[in-house]
């Protein structure tokens, strides 16, 4: 059995950029972009805000923590302090952010980690200064889907996370492409990447939850305004979606694992088709949204992603490099850059720390990067 399923694993991987590990691309030098990048050719409309420079920056301040096992979702508390989430523990740990000091909150009860599912996004409630709630995205035995927790820091470690709540099921799991991360947008609605569990033909059934962006209520039902009535998938055609960010105009942004030819950043409009598995990049096709710009597996399988400084910031799991990619509205302004090439290993997550400050999360030590003792961290860094 256990040779079997080895083998499967091998076979469903071979050639896909996904959550797997594999030599770091030599596409794009650590402060521009390379041959690998291609950039969106859209017409470029106004920008509402001031187009950022063609070239950034970026520093790493210092490690916030260190020692961290397999961790996937990142949350800021809004004392500055940090949740991580650890996809095959299954558990969410909080890091105080002066000290880097670990506390277990507690292990999420129906957790099955296997292949790239496990405990994956987290996110806290809208409502979290009265209701003290966090989202978590997870695979189950049967599915993936999104439950809340009340967290409760006055109990003792290990038991300040309540039972789930489950308030949205069903979406389809695999040994691959389980999708995974979770925000609330400006609306104050539930945004859900979900990936097409390797049964490609799910991105383009508009009844499936499989290759979507679902939006979502606090309470997991379809969010007024959705385009398909009473559907909570926003768009579709996507293969595995990882990363979701808004701009301050309240525009969202998506990261978006390739096959073996191109991964993609989108711009996302409610109700369009993105095209996978009839098309991977930029294509001649007008039925499907073309990405903004789009890079070779090798130089990205991009994770999370944030806005910080005009700028979408996205974090390369086999490219083991933070890329930048400046904006113009919807469109590239110019070139991404990538940094931090091979420094640190793969990166899975970043997420805002505040004006012109990221929180940026490795993801070595969970069995596909080259795991040692203490690797996987949690640096903060400023942009430019």
């Amino acid at each position: 059995m256990s040779a079997a399923l080895a083998v499967t694993a091998l076979l469903l991987t071979a050639g896909c950029s996904s959550d797997g590990g594999g030599s770091p691309g030599n596409g794009a030098s650590t402060s521009s972009g390379g041959s690998g990048t291609s950039t969106g050719s859209a017409p470029s409309r106004q920008a509402t805000a001031q187009t950022p420079p063609a070239k950034g920056t970026v520093k790493v301040l210092h490690t916030v923590t260190e020692g961290l096992k397999s961790p996937w979702g990142l949350a800021p508390l809004p004392d500055g302090s940090l949740l991580v989430s650890s996809r095959d523990d299954g558990t969410i740990t909080r890091i105080t952010e002066a000290t880097g000091k670990k506390t277990e909150l507690g292990t999420v009860s129906g957790v099955s980690a296997a292949g790239e599912g496990g405990l994956l996004g987290i996110a806290l409630s809208p409502d979290y200064a009265s209701d003290h709630m966090i989202y978590a995205y997870f695979t189950t035995a049967s599915d993936n889907r999104i439950a809340r927790m009340l967290y409760d820091p006055k109990k003792p470690a290990g038991e300040q996370l309540g039972a789930p709540d489950t308030v949205f099921r069903g979406i389809p799991k695999g040994f691959i492409h389980n999708g995974g991360r979770i925000a609330f947008g400006p609306d104050g609605m539930l945004y859900a990447g979900t990936g097409e569990s390797g049964q490609r033909g799910l991105a383009q059934d508009k009844k499936s939850l499989g290759g979507k962006i679902l939006r979502l209520t606090p309470d997991g039902d379809p969010a007024p305004g959705n385009p398909f009535p009473d559907s909570p998938v926003y768009t579709y055609g996507h293969r595995n979606v990882q990363g979701l960010a808004w701009d301050p105009e309240q525009r969202l942004f998506a990261s978006e694992f390739g096959q073996d030819t191109w991964d993609e950043l989108n711009a996302i409009k409610p109700g369009d088709d993105y095209g996978w598995p009839n098309a991977e990049g930029k294509g001649d096709d007008p039925k499907y949204h073309n990405p903004i710009t789009q890079w070779h597996t090798d130089d990205a399988s991009p994770s999370g992603i944030a806005y910080a400084e005009g700028s979408i910031w996205m974090a390369g799991l086999k490219g083991r490099r933070l890329w930048r990619i400046p904006l113009d509205g919807v469109t590239t302004s110019a070139a991404p850059q990538a940094f931090l090439t091979g420094e640190y290993g793969r990166l899975r997550t970043v997420v805002s720390a505040g004006g012109d400050k990221l929180w940026l999360m490795t993801s070595n030590t969970d069995g596909r990067g080259t795991p040692k003792p203490g690797d996987d961290r949690i640096l903060e860094i400023q942009v430019s």
